[in-house]
């Protein structure tokens, strides 16, 4: 399967900034003033879901973010319950270091012939979540987290996703997380394998988004901090673009 055009899109703006809409806390009627800020800043593309996010809601903040805005819409599916036929693309995502077999393959196999019908470019992604258990999406997805002082573990799952041929790998902290990704933990990933590296989960400030991606970080997600204060997520997506 080639890269469709949201692939190569990430790609040739990275590094980038990716704004991350949960429709639980974003409702379609709170769109306008919490991406306005972020597409003014130069946010490359909007992911639109969540652990607990369904279908019907998440097909209505994607209809209200193409109402507004061209800019393309990931989908960020906790599952097939996730998808919406009016997206550009899905991170279609199999979370690697999850206990229950249904995250790693079962809900793939649930959503492959939707996302083929809704006619959805398929973005092949290993999903790893890091750092600290107890985050919403580490409970949900009963996930084996892998913590920051385990780089090495961390890269053998990175490789082991791009050998499986996946050509995107997520590392996330989690929704809320008390601290992102490690700028080392970044590098030892990127320096060992040949993926687009996404990094999410934690990252509340310019700084931090700008260390991530020194380390090699391809695009730099922002959830809660938009939630919180879309003006500071604006910053946060200016530093990713101007990164030196």
């Amino acid at each position: 399967m080639e890269p469709g055009p949201v692939e190569r899109l990430l790609r040739d703006e990275a590094p980038c900034h990716l704004s991350l809409l949960d429709p639980i806390d974003v409702p379609p009627d709170r769109v306008p003033e919490a991406l306005d800020p972020l597409v003014d800043a130069g946010t490359t593309a909007v992911m639109v879901g969540g652990s607990t996010a369904h279908g019907s809601l998440v097909e209505a903040v994607v209809e209200a973010v193409k109402e507004r805005y061209d800019i393309p819409v990931i989908l960020f599916p906790n599952g097939p319950e996730g998808l919406a036929p009016n997206a550009d693309a899905v991170f279609f995502m199999s979370m690697l270091n999850s206990r229950n077999t249904y995250y790693l393959i079962e809900a793939q196999v649930k959503g492959a012939i939707p996302v083929r019908e809704f006619g959805l470019e398929a973005i092949p992604t290993g999903y790893l979540v890091v750092g600290s258990w107890g985050t919403t999406v580490s409970v949900v997805g009963d996930a084996k987290v892998i913590p920051y002082d385990k780089p090495e573990l961390i890269v053998a799952y990175a490789t082991a996703a791009e050998f499986l041929g996946m050509r995107f790998v997520y590392l996330e902290a989690g929704s809320g997380a008390p601290e992102p990704v490690p700028p080392e933990v970044v590098s030892a990933v990127k320096e060992n394998t040949n993926v687009f590296l996404i990094v999410g989960g934690g990252v509340r400030d310019p700084e931090t988004a700008e260390e991530l991606v020194k380390a090699g970080a391809d695009a730099v997600v922002t959830g809660n901090a938009l939630e919180r204060d879309p003006n500071v997520a604006a910053d946060i997506a200016r530093a990713v673009r101007t990164a030196p």
